[in-house]
Protein backbone atom coordinates (compact mmCIF):
# COMPACT_ATOMS: atom_id res chain seq x y z
CA UNK A 1 0.00 0.00 0.00
CA UNK A 2 1.61 2.93 -1.30
CA UNK A 3 -1.32 5.61 -0.90
CA UNK A 4 -2.72 5.65 2.52
CA UNK A 5 -6.06 7.47 1.18
CA UNK A 6 -6.88 3.68 0.25
CA UNK A 7 -7.32 2.75 3.86
CA UNK A 8 -10.10 3.15 5.55
CA UNK A 9 -10.99 6.49 7.14
CA UNK A 10 -10.99 6.11 10.68
CA UNK A 11 -12.94 9.66 11.69
CA UNK A 12 -15.64 9.08 9.09
CA UNK A 13 -19.45 9.78 9.63
CA UNK A 14 -20.76 6.49 8.00
CA UNK A 15 -18.57 4.37 10.85
CA UNK A 16 -19.62 6.69 14.02
CA UNK A 17 -16.76 9.60 13.73
CA UNK A 18 -17.66 12.67 15.21
CA UNK A 19 -16.18 16.04 16.30
CA UNK A 20 -17.13 16.51 19.98
CA UNK A 21 -15.32 19.33 21.07
CA UNK A 22 -13.73 22.62 19.88
CA UNK A 23 -12.47 25.61 21.11
CA UNK A 24 -14.42 27.85 19.15
CA UNK A 25 -16.36 27.47 16.05
CA UNK A 26 -17.53 31.14 15.55
CA UNK A 27 -17.92 31.26 11.19
CA UNK A 28 -18.49 27.50 10.51
CA UNK A 29 -19.11 24.63 12.75
CA UNK A 30 -16.64 21.57 13.60
CA UNK A 31 -18.58 18.86 12.53
CA UNK A 32 -18.72 19.57 8.85
CA UNK A 33 -15.12 18.68 8.74
CA UNK A 34 -16.06 15.01 8.63
CA UNK A 35 -18.58 15.05 6.29
CA UNK A 36 -18.12 12.67 3.75
CA UNK A 37 -18.87 14.82 0.63
CA UNK A 38 -16.20 16.99 -1.16
CA UNK A 39 -15.79 20.79 0.12
CA UNK A 40 -18.20 22.96 -2.14
CA UNK A 41 -17.92 26.46 -2.53
CA UNK A 42 -21.33 28.62 -2.83
CA UNK A 43 -20.02 32.20 -3.99
CA UNK A 44 -22.70 34.13 -3.08
CA UNK A 45 -23.19 32.41 0.37
CA UNK A 46 -23.62 34.22 3.80
CA UNK A 47 -24.30 33.63 7.17
CA UNK A 48 -25.33 36.53 9.42
CA UNK A 49 -21.60 35.98 11.34
CA UNK A 50 -20.11 35.90 7.87
CA UNK A 51 -18.77 34.14 4.20
CA UNK A 52 -20.54 30.48 4.74
CA UNK A 53 -17.81 28.01 4.47
CA UNK A 54 -18.12 24.16 4.31
CA UNK A 55 -15.79 22.97 7.38
CA UNK A 56 -14.55 24.54 10.42
CA UNK A 57 -14.10 27.82 10.97
CA UNK A 58 -12.80 30.03 13.95
CA UNK A 59 -12.51 33.70 14.55
CA UNK A 60 -9.70 35.97 13.84
CA UNK A 61 -7.68 35.35 17.11
CA UNK A 62 -6.26 38.77 18.90
CA UNK A 63 -4.72 36.77 21.51
CA UNK A 64 -2.07 34.70 22.04
CA UNK A 65 -2.52 31.05 21.86
CA UNK A 66 -4.23 28.91 18.84
CA UNK A 67 -7.25 27.03 18.10
CA UNK A 68 -8.01 23.21 18.48
CA UNK A 69 -10.87 20.15 18.32
CA UNK A 70 -11.23 17.00 19.07
CA UNK A 71 -12.24 13.97 16.91
CA UNK A 72 -14.06 10.99 18.10
CA UNK A 73 -12.93 8.20 15.76
CA UNK A 74 -15.82 5.51 14.18
CA UNK A 75 -13.92 3.00 15.02
CA UNK A 76 -10.44 2.43 17.08
CA UNK A 77 -7.35 2.18 14.89
CA UNK A 78 -3.58 2.53 13.90
CA UNK A 79 -3.60 5.79 11.53
CA UNK A 80 -1.07 5.94 8.62
CA UNK A 81 -2.23 8.56 6.92
CA UNK A 82 -4.12 11.82 7.93
CA UNK A 83 -5.07 14.84 5.86
CA UNK A 84 -6.25 17.84 6.29
CA UNK A 85 -7.74 19.05 3.92
CA UNK A 86 -8.47 23.66 3.36
CA UNK A 87 -10.06 23.80 0.20
CA UNK A 88 -11.60 26.89 -0.16
CA UNK A 89 -9.79 28.45 2.68
CA UNK A 90 -7.23 30.54 0.94
CA UNK A 91 -6.91 34.02 2.99
CA UNK A 92 -8.16 32.38 6.12
CA UNK A 93 -6.50 29.00 6.26
CA UNK A 94 -4.21 27.96 9.65
CA UNK A 95 -0.83 28.50 9.14
CA UNK A 96 0.03 25.31 10.42
CA UNK A 97 -1.42 22.38 12.44
CA UNK A 98 -0.31 19.32 14.75
CA UNK A 99 -2.32 16.74 15.22
CA UNK A 100 -2.56 14.28 18.99
CA UNK A 101 -4.07 11.15 19.57
CA UNK A 102 -4.86 8.73 22.90
CA UNK A 103 -7.01 5.73 23.62
CA UNK A 104 -9.91 6.11 25.82
CA UNK A 105 -12.21 2.77 26.56
CA UNK A 106 -15.81 3.25 26.60
CA UNK A 107 -17.37 6.66 25.74
CA UNK A 108 -15.48 9.54 28.27
CA UNK A 109 -16.28 13.01 28.92
CA UNK A 110 -14.76 16.13 28.10
CA UNK A 111 -13.03 16.26 31.62
CA UNK A 112 -11.48 12.30 31.45
CA UNK A 113 -10.65 13.21 27.78
CA UNK A 114 -8.47 16.22 29.38
CA UNK A 115 -6.60 13.85 31.66
CA UNK A 116 -5.79 11.32 29.31
CA UNK A 117 -2.51 10.83 28.38
CA UNK A 118 -2.04 12.65 24.47
CA UNK A 119 0.89 11.16 22.39
CA UNK A 120 1.78 14.15 19.31
CA UNK A 121 1.64 11.88 16.25
CA UNK A 122 1.99 15.04 14.02
CA UNK A 123 4.66 17.55 14.86
CA UNK A 124 3.59 20.87 14.13
CA UNK A 125 3.79 21.63 10.06
CA UNK A 126 3.09 23.64 7.69
CA UNK A 127 -0.56 23.80 5.57
CA UNK A 128 -0.76 25.27 1.94
CA UNK A 129 -4.23 26.93 1.67
CA UNK A 130 -6.83 25.65 -0.69
CA UNK A 131 -5.33 22.42 -0.86
CA UNK A 132 -5.79 18.39 0.61
CA UNK A 133 -2.70 19.17 2.69
CA UNK A 134 -1.69 15.06 3.52
CA UNK A 135 0.92 13.35 6.28
CA UNK A 136 2.38 10.40 6.34
CA UNK A 137 1.62 9.07 10.14
CA UNK A 138 3.88 6.49 11.65
CA UNK A 139 3.22 5.45 15.17
CA UNK A 140 2.14 2.20 15.67
CA UNK A 141 0.04 2.93 18.45
CA UNK A 142 -3.96 2.03 18.52
CA UNK A 143 -5.70 5.10 18.89
CA UNK A 144 -9.77 6.09 19.90
CA UNK A 145 -9.46 10.38 19.56
CA UNK A 146 -7.69 12.73 18.00
CA UNK A 147 -7.07 16.47 19.03
CA UNK A 148 -6.28 18.67 15.81
CA UNK A 149 -4.65 22.09 17.04
CA UNK A 150 -4.70 24.60 14.24
CA UNK A 151 -1.85 27.76 14.42
CA UNK A 152 -3.30 30.57 15.42
CA UNK A 153 -6.52 30.33 13.87
CA UNK A 154 -8.61 29.58 10.63
CA UNK A 155 -10.66 27.13 8.86
CA UNK A 156 -10.19 23.25 7.63
CA UNK A 157 -12.40 22.30 5.42
CA UNK A 158 -12.45 18.52 5.90
CA UNK A 159 -10.14 16.72 8.20
CA UNK A 160 -9.58 12.64 7.28
CA UNK A 161 -7.82 10.37 9.26
CA UNK A 162 -6.37 6.53 7.21
CA UNK A 163 -5.21 3.85 8.64
CA UNK A 164 -6.36 0.09 9.93
CA UNK A 165 -9.50 -0.99 12.41
CA UNK A 166 -8.50 -2.50 15.30
CA UNK A 167 -11.95 -2.54 16.81
CA UNK A 168 -12.24 -4.21 20.37
CA UNK A 169 -14.92 -6.92 19.34
CA UNK A 170 -14.80 -8.84 22.50
CA UNK A 171 -17.45 -7.36 24.42
CA UNK A 172 -20.22 -7.57 21.11
CA UNK A 173 -19.06 -10.66 20.30
CA UNK A 174 -19.74 -12.74 23.43
CA UNK A 175 -23.30 -10.72 23.91
CA UNK A 176 -24.22 -11.49 20.15
CA UNK A 177 -23.54 -15.91 20.88
CA UNK A 178 -20.35 -15.29 19.04
CA UNK A 179 -21.24 -14.10 15.54
CA UNK A 180 -19.34 -10.79 14.17
CA UNK A 181 -20.04 -9.55 10.35
CA UNK A 182 -16.73 -10.04 9.51
CA UNK A 183 -16.49 -8.19 6.87
CA UNK A 184 -17.97 -4.90 8.03
CA UNK A 185 -15.67 -1.82 7.74
CA UNK A 186 -16.06 -0.89 11.33
CA UNK A 187 -14.72 -4.30 12.61
CA UNK A 188 -11.94 -4.20 10.61
CA UNK A 189 -12.79 -5.70 7.00
CA UNK A 190 -10.96 -3.95 3.98
CA UNK A 191 -11.43 -4.45 0.40
CA UNK A 192 -8.01 -5.38 -0.70
CA UNK A 193 -8.44 -5.18 -4.51
CA UNK A 194 -11.34 -5.71 -7.13
CA UNK A 195 -11.32 -6.24 -10.98
CA UNK A 196 -12.89 -2.85 -11.61
CA UNK A 197 -14.73 -0.04 -9.96
CA UNK A 198 -15.61 2.56 -12.51
CA UNK A 199 -18.28 3.50 -11.23
CA UNK A 200 -18.38 3.12 -7.73
CA UNK A 201 -15.71 2.05 -4.73
CA UNK A 202 -15.03 -1.29 -3.57
CA UNK A 203 -15.13 -0.35 -0.19
CA UNK A 204 -18.94 0.79 -0.35
CA UNK A 205 -19.39 -2.70 -0.16
CA UNK A 206 -18.54 -3.27 3.28
CA UNK A 207 -20.18 0.01 4.62
CA UNK A 208 -22.26 0.30 7.72
CA UNK A 209 -25.98 0.42 7.00
CA UNK A 210 -28.31 0.39 3.91
CA UNK A 211 -26.86 1.93 0.29
CA UNK A 212 -28.00 5.49 0.29
CA UNK A 213 -28.30 5.97 -3.45
CA UNK A 214 -26.82 4.07 -6.82
CA UNK A 215 -23.47 5.20 -6.24
CA UNK A 216 -23.21 4.24 -2.43
CA UNK A 217 -22.26 0.78 -3.97
CA UNK A 218 -19.59 -1.25 -5.71
CA UNK A 219 -19.98 -0.94 -9.63
CA UNK A 220 -18.00 -2.45 -12.42
CA UNK A 221 -18.39 -1.15 -16.18
CA UNK A 222 -20.06 -2.75 -18.81
CA UNK A 223 -18.52 -5.81 -19.76
CA UNK A 224 -17.76 -6.05 -23.11
CA UNK A 225 -15.50 -9.61 -23.41
CA UNK A 226 -15.54 -12.33 -21.85
CA UNK A 227 -14.99 -13.34 -18.11
CA UNK A 228 -16.35 -11.49 -14.99
CA UNK A 229 -16.06 -9.00 -12.15
CA UNK A 230 -14.88 -9.61 -8.94
CA UNK A 231 -13.83 -8.36 -4.80
CA UNK A 232 -11.46 -9.88 -2.56
CA UNK A 233 -12.20 -8.93 1.24
CA UNK A 234 -9.67 -9.12 3.92
CA UNK A 235 -11.59 -10.21 6.84
CA UNK A 236 -11.58 -8.14 10.10
CA UNK A 237 -9.99 -11.71 11.39
CA UNK A 238 -9.89 -15.34 10.73
CA UNK A 239 -13.05 -16.57 10.97
CA UNK A 240 -15.63 -19.27 9.84
CA UNK A 241 -18.72 -17.63 7.93
CA UNK A 242 -22.25 -19.04 8.45
CA UNK A 243 -24.50 -16.68 6.83
CA UNK A 244 -24.31 -14.65 4.29
CA UNK A 245 -26.18 -11.42 2.80
CA UNK A 246 -25.90 -9.92 -0.90
CA UNK A 247 -28.04 -6.40 -2.08
CA UNK A 248 -28.54 -5.06 -4.75
CA UNK A 249 -30.43 -2.22 -3.18
CA UNK A 250 -30.92 0.83 -5.78
CA UNK A 251 -29.63 -1.50 -9.42
CA UNK A 252 -32.20 -2.28 -11.34
CA UNK A 253 -31.34 -2.15 -14.41
CA UNK A 254 -27.65 -2.72 -13.80
CA UNK A 255 -27.35 -5.65 -11.24
CA UNK A 256 -25.58 -8.50 -11.97
CA UNK A 257 -26.98 -11.92 -13.45
CA UNK A 258 -25.88 -14.28 -10.55
CA UNK A 259 -22.82 -14.40 -8.04
CA UNK A 260 -20.51 -16.57 -6.32
CA UNK A 261 -18.68 -16.58 -3.06
CA UNK A 262 -14.91 -18.51 -2.03
CA UNK A 263 -13.04 -18.56 0.85
CA UNK A 264 -9.03 -18.93 1.55
CA UNK A 265 -6.89 -19.25 4.40
CA UNK A 266 -3.50 -16.74 3.27
CA UNK A 267 -3.43 -15.00 6.30
CA UNK A 268 -0.16 -13.20 5.08
CA UNK A 269 -1.06 -13.11 1.20
CA UNK A 270 -0.90 -10.22 -0.70
CA UNK A 271 -2.81 -8.88 -3.12
CA UNK A 272 -1.28 -10.35 -6.27
CA UNK A 273 -1.06 -13.80 -4.74
CA UNK A 274 -4.39 -13.58 -3.97
CA UNK A 275 -5.84 -12.81 -6.90
CA UNK A 276 -3.28 -16.09 -8.74
CA UNK A 277 -3.87 -18.16 -5.69
CA UNK A 278 -5.67 -22.05 -6.96
CA UNK A 279 -6.39 -22.35 -3.11
CA UNK A 280 -9.85 -20.72 -3.03
CA UNK A 281 -12.78 -23.23 -1.53
CA UNK A 282 -16.82 -22.67 -2.43
CA UNK A 283 -18.17 -20.47 0.23
CA UNK A 284 -21.46 -20.23 -2.55
CA UNK A 285 -21.90 -21.54 -5.29
CA UNK A 286 -23.29 -19.56 -8.23
CA UNK A 287 -26.73 -18.32 -7.52
CA UNK A 288 -28.65 -16.47 -9.02
CA UNK A 289 -29.80 -12.25 -8.37
CA UNK A 290 -32.55 -9.71 -8.71
CA UNK A 291 -32.73 -6.53 -9.36
CA UNK A 292 -32.97 -4.18 -6.27
CA UNK A 293 -33.51 -7.14 -3.40
CA UNK A 294 -31.51 -7.45 -0.69
CA UNK A 295 -30.64 -11.61 -0.96
CA UNK A 296 -29.95 -13.82 2.38
CA UNK A 297 -28.21 -17.44 2.62
CA UNK A 298 -27.73 -19.84 5.54
CA UNK A 299 -28.28 -23.19 4.24
CA UNK A 300 -26.22 -22.85 0.77
CA UNK A 301 -23.12 -22.03 2.19
CA UNK A 302 -20.71 -24.36 2.36
CA UNK A 303 -18.54 -25.24 5.29
CA UNK A 304 -15.18 -23.44 3.85
CA UNK A 305 -13.48 -23.83 7.12
CA UNK A 306 -11.62 -20.88 8.91
CA UNK A 307 -11.03 -18.21 5.97
CA UNK A 308 -9.04 -15.11 6.09
CA UNK A 309 -10.71 -13.56 2.86
CA UNK A 310 -13.12 -13.95 0.59
CA UNK A 311 -13.96 -13.26 -3.05
CA UNK A 312 -16.92 -12.25 -4.29
CA UNK A 313 -17.82 -13.01 -7.87
CA UNK A 314 -20.14 -11.20 -10.30
CA UNK A 315 -21.69 -12.12 -13.63
CA UNK A 316 -21.13 -10.70 -15.80
CA UNK A 317 -20.39 -7.41 -14.57
CA UNK A 318 -23.10 -4.44 -12.68
CA UNK A 319 -23.61 -3.34 -9.08
CA UNK A 320 -23.85 -4.80 -5.40
CA UNK A 321 -24.83 -2.71 -2.71
CA UNK A 322 -23.50 -4.40 0.48
CA UNK A 323 -22.32 -7.66 1.73
CA UNK A 324 -22.55 -9.38 5.14
CA UNK A 325 -20.42 -12.41 5.81
CA UNK A 326 -21.58 -13.03 9.51
CA UNK A 327 -19.44 -15.84 11.24
CA UNK A 328 -17.54 -16.45 14.47
CA UNK A 329 -13.93 -15.75 14.91
CA UNK A 330 -11.61 -18.70 14.45
CA UNK A 331 -10.83 -18.56 18.23
CA UNK A 332 -14.42 -18.67 19.46
CA UNK A 333 -14.93 -21.63 17.78
CA UNK A 334 -16.18 -25.03 19.32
Amino acid sequence: MTDFTELVDLASERLGGAVIAANDEFFAPKEAMLKPTEPEWREDAYTERGKWMDGWETRRRREPGHDWAVVRLGVPGIIHGLVVDTRWFRGNYPEQCSVEACEVRGNPTPEELDAAGWTEILPRSRLHGNAPNRFHVDTGGRWTHLRLHIYPDGGVARLRVHGEAHPDFSSFVLDRGGEIDLAAMENGGWVMVCSDMFFGHRQNLILPGRSLFMGDGWETQRRRGPGHDWSIVRLAAPGVIHRVEVDTDHYKGNAPDRCTLEGIHAPDATADELVASAGWRPLLAETGLQPHTRFRWEDEVADAGVVTHVRLGIYPDGGIARMRLFGTLANTER
